[in-house]
């Protein structure tokens, strides 16, 4: 009897023990650890990080740091810091964390447009991506890169189309510059080769008309015909003449891209660089801007028509007046130099 009573007393210990065991489990695998009110928190981990890095990011988020160390342990992650973009659910256990830090990398959408120059892009996907910006302008211009894929430094800007696209946060810069690549190859299927051909253009060519259409007009709709002006002048052999070039030249030649010119000058048609249309024949070596796709289907979509002339119609903002001969030009700019000396704008 005195024995039955004693592995009954031991049994009831035993489960008294298990029961805290398990219940200690519970708290520390299973139990909720989130200290954030949101219904999700995200987390970005560097390649390079370090389990501390990764307790500093998560430091804010948690309720109880010690245990979710001894989790992070038991689980074997501490020596298995993966990189990317994480998210955390409100309400997750260390568990629940672990694995989600672990194994899911989640992508983010990134975007650009409307950027002047390499250095402007680098800048903007830097602000989004792991890579910064010093490893994609590196990535961008690497010489060789650019001569096995058809491009110079001056038109390696058209390898870059404007959208939304997903990528890991953790991308790097070459991997980053190579689904460029990949998208403007699938961009330029053979249908919009042929249509760029039909315009006597390369695709890399369609990118720089297009930046000046764009440039030109902020008007979607507006585009196909300003397009239409600039192809009939190259068709014909005529200089394009295209203040933005001028403007672009100008910014190029003193370094200063943060410049704000308004207004063409005379003394600024005498910029001397291949970016001024008013000096030198034919396209500018590469694109004076990114523009989007609409302005690019205008110009492998222009509108068939005989204006060679166009100017800022004051009474319509944003839209121009178009003319086919130099008298007409001449009348409809009169209209746009009188407002211009109203608004006092000299630069």
């Amino acid at each position: 009897m005195y024995i039955k009573k004693i592995i009954a007393a031991t049994a009831l210990i035993g489960l008294v023990v298990a029961g805290i065991f398990a219940y200690t489990i519970y708290g520390k695998f299973l139990s909720p650890n989130t200290s954030f009110n949101n219904d999700e928190a995200h987390v970005y981990i560097p390649s390079d990080a370090t389990y501390q890095d990764v307790k500093a990011e998560l430091a804010p988020l948690l309720k109880d740091e010690e245990s979710f160390d001894q989790v992070a342990e038991r689980k074997g992650y501490i020596s298995n810091i993966k990189a990317g973009h994480f998210i955390i659910k409100k309400g997750s256990s260390n568990n629940d964390i672990v694995n989600s830090i672990r194994s899911g990398n989640i992508p983010i959408k990134i975007s650009f447009n409307n950027q002047e120059r390499l250095e402007d892009l680098a800048g903007r996907i830097g602000q989004q991506l792991e890579a910064d910006s010093t490893e994609l302008i590196s990535a961008f211009k690497d010489a060789e890169f650019l001569k096995n894929n058809g491009f110079e430094e001056a038109t390696a800007l058209s390898m870059y189309l404007p959208n939304t696209y997903e990528f890991y946060w953790n991308t790097d810069a070459e991997s980053y510059r190579n689904r460029m690549l990949a998208e403007y190859k699938r961009f330029w299927t053979e249908e919009r080769k042929a249509k760029a051909k039909e315009q006597g253009l390369t695709p890399n060519e369609v990118y720089a008309l297009a930046s000046i259409v764009q440039k030109e007009t902020a008007k979607a709709d507006e585009r196909p015909r300003v397009a239409g002006v600039y192809l009939n002048r190259l068709h014909n052999g005529w200089k394009l003449d295209a203040d933005p070039t001028v403007i672009y030249a100008v910014k190029k030649e003193a370094n200063d891209f943060d410049r704000v010119i308004k207004r063409v000058l005379y003394k600024d048609l005498e910029t001397d660089s291949p970016y001024n249309t008013y000096t030198y024949g034919g396209l500018p070596p590469g694109p004076i801007f990114m523009p989007d796709l609409s302005a690019i289907n205008a110009v492998l979509n222009p509108e068939s028509h005989q204006y060679y002339f166009f100017v800022a119609d004051v009474s319509n903002p944003g839209y121009h007046l178009f003319a086919k001969t130099m008298a007409q030009h001449n009348a409809n700019r009169k209209q746009y130099i009188n407002w211009i000396n109203k608004q006092g704008i000299n630069r």
